[in-house]
């Protein structure tokens, strides 16, 4: 036979806790006088020591059927069968006894074990419990981590089922919630001491402030023992339920603010005085209840023997109640209530394979005989109120999963104490199973949440870029590029604005493109505006001169009619550049074009009138010439007519077949819109510009052949001049008009317009208004007719 097993170190006063909790529930029962009536159950207390081996042991003696010595055979039905087993309190001893007593069907129900591998029913077919499955701790976990926006944390777990199944379901919800892990480490209490070092070691040098440890009580209090050697960082603690709710774990100050998941306190009447009521002659009939009661008091109990020197005889004055011990605090009886619960669990799948309720009297035969398949057929199907709490399995063996939101609080005192500041319920609909109800308290004793990212969140107006190699909660912000905004926090992706938006200087949203037009408000339109009615005016006071002296030589010898046509003419160029001005609109799109397309020739046709007047004059004056009878005023009249028809004719086929009409310019500017007249047709447009040019190249050749004719008052003189500014000014203004943006095409437009008509009327008529006002000496008929001829 190999030797017996034997437990290493102290009693844990909260697992003996956990032990009493299930005679004083188990003697409740045999008490009873409606919960199996007459029937009374017995038990046997193992202590696994939180080892597999052990537990193994324990599984193969309870399947074949407890020894003789355990029991007396003349009152009990079935003596030798188990028909139930509670515990065990550690995930992997309960899945290594479950394969175990799996095949024969006996059932096992946990108040302890929460991997989620224990609801697989194909290798569990026989595991309940009545705590829930760390399958819903670590969705609560994940959903607590991302409310308080930390997306950047440290985890570690113990290197057991439960840590690595339980992490495992922490992380895949996690990832789902968008958190990523800067470090995830794995340690066992029996690890060498070198290994854990480590681990304390990455958890100071992490940059991550929240570490989240699903780790069992007695693994996590030997990382803490580590930790507390060397002070670290303030970090902020996560906790599973199996340690953040031990009262022994609240004497490590520095995880003051660690918030996890709890199962629901609870309260069992009676329990405190069955725990309290503890003689030194019942102690010394429990080796366990022994080996606690020496521990607490440090005496011996009993004949001290030579070894035990250290210790004295416990004289009889102990008192269990002026102890603190776990074993003694049921102020907050959580895990407990799970084994009250799995012991009433037990007893009413017996209740209702072994009784039945005839004219409202319950029965029970203690010599029928069940089998414990017969019991764990009934467990799926119990469902009752112990104490207020709802007990009950679902398909897989799971209670519904409620958990509270433990919070660990400094007092006035200095001491830590457990505070509850919310609950989880796992069957509430989706985004209402979370709620906070009170203040928590963070690390440190801060009343600020930490703030634990890779990267602090991109502002809007940027967007997120990865950085290469690391995980996706590390990026850099990088502004949106022009034209796109992002108005959102943490935004992966720029969005462009809307044709007729604009971003504003932060890029945090878009606003409506400013309009631009050439203004009557602005300094530009005011100038070009001014300079417009100052030609106009000058026209005008140029006609009232020629006007007052219509009767002078010189203004009879240049062909008054055609001047005072022309100044008309110019008039109406100077004022027809302020259509060009102002917001377009579908009408004055129309009309800019046409009236300077129109005037312009009107004016042309003048100026080339008084050039062939002037050549056909000379011509006159040779022997048997008599050609101005075929350029006489009513042929001046109709030549000017049938030149601006022409024109006329020209704008009308463009206003019919494609007139100009205002539009929006979104291309020029990307920042800003341009009110524009679109030409409608080039063809057309050009067909205007390119007759007037046609015109003034003309009249140019005309003015260039008569410029040296015989006469003081040589009128092709003034128009050479004038028509050599004109075309100088159209040709430069054909690249200037293609190349300037936006208003400013306008503006050279009616640049070339105001130019090319004050080049006219100053090279025409200023010098004849000079003669006129200055120098009326020269306007007479002799000076006019002395020649100088070589």
């Amino acid at each position: 036979m190999p030797d017996l097993i034997t437990c290493s170190g102290s009693i844990d006063p909260r697992e003996l806790r956990f032990s009493r909790a299930m005679i004083f529930a188990i003697e409740e029962i045999n008490n009873s006088t409606e919960l199996l009536p007459g029937i009374k159950l017995g038990y046997q207390i193992y202590d696994s020591c939180a080892s597999v081996p052990v537990a193994v042991h324990v599984a193969f003696q309870l399947s074949s059927g407890l020894d003789p010595v355990f029991y007396t055979g003349e009152n009990c039905s079935q003596s030798g069968t188990v028909m139930a087993i509670v515990g065990e309190s550690g995930s992997t001893p309960s899945i290594s006894m479950s394969r175990i007593i799996g095949p024969f069907n006996i059932p096992q129900v946990s108040h302890f074990a929460t991997c989620a591998c224990l609801s697989d029913k194909q290798q569990y077919p026989s595991f309940f419990r009545t705590i829930p499955s760390d399958q819903f701790q670590a969705d609560a976990l994940a959903k607590l981590v991302k409310h308080f926006g930390w997306t950047w944390i440290g985890a570690i777990r113990s290197d057991s089922d439960y840590g690595n199944n339980g992490m495992a379901s922490f992380l895949d919800a996690a990832h789902k919630e968008g958190i990523c892990v800067e470090y995830s480490e794995s340690f066992y209490r029996t690890h060498p001491r070198s290994r854990i070092q480590r681990v304390a070691d990455i958890i100071r040098r992490s940059t991550a402030v929240v570490v989240v440890a699903f780790t069992s009580s007695g693994d996590l209090r030997i990382l803490l023992e580590e930790l507390s050697l060397k002070p670290s960082p303030p970090r902020q603690w996560i906790g599973s339920e199996s340690w953040v709710t031990d009262p022994d774990m609240l004497r490590f100050s520095f995880c003051a603010g660690a918030i996890g998941f709890g199962i629901e306190k609870s309260v069992i009447p009676g329990l405190r005085d069955f725990l309290l009521d503890l003689s030194p002659s019942k102690v010394a009939a429990s080796p366990v209840l022994t080996e606690f009661w020496e521990d607490e008091f440090n005496c011996r109990l009993g004949q001290i023997t030579g070894s035990d020197t250290e210790k004295n005889a416990c004289d009889g004055t102990e008192d269990i109640e002026t102890i603190q011990s776990p074993y003694t605090d049921t102020s907050q009886l959580r895990i407990t209530n799970m084994v009250y619960k799995a012991v009433y669990a037990i007893a009413h799948a017996i209740h209702n394979a072994m009784c039945q309720e005839t004219h409202s009297i319950t029965q029970c035969d203690k010599f029928t005989s069940i089998e414990p398949e017969q019991v764990l057929t009934q467990l799926k199907y119990v469902h009752f109120l112990q104490n207020g709490y709802d007990v009950l399995f679902d398909a897989n063996g799971d209670p519904v999963a409620t958990y509270e939101l433990i919070n660990w609080q400094k007092t006035e005192t200095g001491y830590i104490e457990l505070v509850t500041v919310g609950h989880y319920d796992a069957s509430l609909p989706v985004g209402q199973e979370f709620r906070i109800n009170r203040n928590l308290t963070w690390v440190e004793g801060g009343t600020q949440v930490p703030v634990s990212v890779c990267t602090d969140s991109c502002p809007p107006g940027t967007r997120k870029v990865l950085q290469k190699g690391k995980p996706i909660c590390c990026y850099d912000c990088i502004p949106c590029p022009e034209g796109e905004i992002s108005n959102a926090t943490d935004s992966p992706e720029c969005f462009l604005c809307s044709k007729e938006f604009w971003p504003n200087a932060k890029r945090d949203t878009c606003l409506p493109k400013p309009v631009e037009f050439l203004s009557f408000n602005e300094g530009l339109g005011i100038i070009l505006a001014a300079f417009s009615v100052g030609g106009a005016c000058l026209t005008i006071i140029t006609a009232a001169v020629f006007h007052r002296h219509r009767t002078s030589p010189i203004v009879r010898a240049n062909n008054s009619e055609l001047s005072f046509l022309l100044l008309f003419s110019l008039t109406l160029c100077f004022l027809c550049s302020l259509t060009f001005i102002g917001a377009p609109s579908e009408w004055s799109c129309m009309l800019r074009h046409t009236a300077f397309g129109i005037t312009f020739v009107l004016c042309m046709s003048c100026v080339l009138g008084k050039t062939i007047v002037v050549l056909m004059a000379f011509k006159a004056t040779l022997p048997g010439r008599n050609v101005m009878k075929w350029f006489g005023p009513p042929q001046q009249r109709m030549t000017v007519v049938s030149f601006t028809f022409i024109q006329v004719v020209i704008c009308t086929l463009w206003l019919v077949l494609s007139p100009p009409f205002p539009m929006k310019n979104l291309t020029t500017y990307k920042e800003r819109i341009i009110l524009e007249c679109a030409l409608g047709s080039a063809i057309g447009f050009w067909a205007v510009l390119g007759y007037i040019g046609l015109l003034a190249v003309f009249c140019f050749v005309l003015a260039v052949l008569a410029r040296k004719l015989p006469d003081n008052f040589n009128e092709a003189k003034l128009i050479t001049f004038s028509m050599l500014i004109f075309c100088a000014v159209w040709v430069t203004f054909i690249p200037a008009y293609v190349s300037s943006p936006g208003k400013f095409t306008v503006a050279v437009e009616i640049f070339a317009i105001l130019a090319s008509s004050f080049g006219l009327i100053l090279c025409i008529f200023a010098p004849k208004c000079f003669i006129i006002l200055f120098k009326p000496e020269k306007n007479t008929k002799k000076h006019l007719m002395n020649k100088n001829v070589s």
